[in-house]
């Protein structure tokens, strides 16, 4: 649904929806951007050409991967990817780790923090823009985060999903791409409490716990922009299915100007569906990740969408990880993970070639 003027919400969009559940405690983090506010870009004719965003799952830089990179160099993780993520025109994926060499681990399960200098391995792989609306962003608190933030700026990585203000963590990234302004912007529904949320004058993330501020900022980025993007941090670890509150948030963005959805945070695959002329891809599954305690954890998506002449297409490409590499695959492991991929799909299917079609 490209750039589709915004609609009056309908009664059933949320309209008795509570954002506000128990929060998420292991597994939860937060959002922050840098060039995440809309670039001054010149003036360019637009054209026909089709526009390619790849969008990849979970990143984490530490641990196990972080003793890899130690050992094989910043490019070991994504070294079975890299030519192939280099192909799009916008390469996308949420970072899921604070990066930076201070602060204390927060008082949760998890806490990740990646060494600067591993950022350089993203850099070569093509990554253009990282989500930071995650649960793990903040796990060494707020001079980790800020550190996070800047090292990014330094390896020219933009971000979107947190900030320095609520107003630059739920900013777009906004890059002209032949022609057409492609925005992309970062929300979380896992954090671990409100003290990861960023306000009017207090560092933190984007979140999706309640409309607003969420829905003037998305609006906004729509009227800005001809393609709007949402990586959404969202649903329960390692489940087949999205939560009831996902489908419909996902309907409320699209409802309001979003062209994909794209979602991370399970450590496994989910279906996809179409909702109006919009794609919602619910997990994607991880993307560099350690060795999951949970199998699913291993499976991951590498998804390319392509806008052209007011369509908006969908492509699939099945990988696995392993020692922390995600792994395009082929013949029948290929065709597995697109076959379950369908199968908990709504609406969707998923053809030999990995093209996402409609039942």
């Amino acid at each position: 649904m490209w750039k589709a003027v915004v609609s009056i919400l309908t009664a059933w969009s949320l309209a008795n929806l509570s954002l506000f559940p128990a929060f998420a405690g292991a597994e939860t983090s937060g959002a922050v951007q840098q060039s995440a506010q809309a670039q001054q870009d010149p003036p360019a004719p637009q054209t026909d050409e089709p526009i390619t965003v790849t969008v990849v799952g979970d990143i984490l830089l530490d641990k196990s991967v972080g003793a890899q990179i130690e050992r094989y160099g910043v490019d070991y993780p994504f070294a079975k990817t890299a030519e192939l993520l280099k192909q799009a025109d916008l390469t996308v994926g949420n970072l899921e780790t604070a990066v930076s060499r201070r602060g204390s681990p927060e008082h949760k399960e998890f806490t990740f923090r990646a060494k600067p200098e591993a950022l350089a391995g993203l850099a070569n792989a093509g990554f253009d823009v990282v989500n930071l609306a995650n649960n793990h962003t903040m796990d060494f608190g707020m001079d980790a985060f800020l550190d996070t933030m800047q090292h990014l700026r330094e390896n020219d990585i933009a971000y979107v999903g947190g900030g320095k203000a609520e107003e630059e963590a739920f900013a777009p990234y906004i890059q002209t791409i032949k022609g057409k302004k492609v925005a992309i912007i970062g929300l979380s529904r896992v954090l671990p409490n409100q003290k990861w949320f960023a306000g009017k004058n207090k560092a933190g993330l984007a979140h999706a716990y309640s409309r607003e501020p969420m829905l003037g900022y998305v609006r906004k980025a729509v009227e800005e922009s001809d393609i709007t993007i949402a990586i959404m941090h969202w649903n329960l670890e390692y489940k087949d299915y999205p939560e009831p509150y996902a489908r419909q948030m996902a309907r409320l963005l699209i409802d309001n100007g979003v062209d994909a959805i794209v979602g991370s945070h399970s450590h496994s695959l989910m279906g996809v569906e179409w909702y109006k002329e919009a794609p919602i891809f619910y997990s994607v599954g991880n993307f560099v990740f350690t060795t999951p305690r949970n199998p699913k954890g291993s499976e991951s998506l590498i998804v390319t969408l392509t806008f052209a002449q007011n369509k908006t297409d969908g492509k699939i490409i099945p990988a696995k990880i392993v020692n922390g590499q995600p792994v395009p695959q082929a013949g029948d492991n290929a065709k597995k993970l697109r076959e379950k991929v369908a199968k908990l799909s709504y609406g969707a299917g998923v053809d030999e070639a990995g093209n996402i079609t409609r039942k």
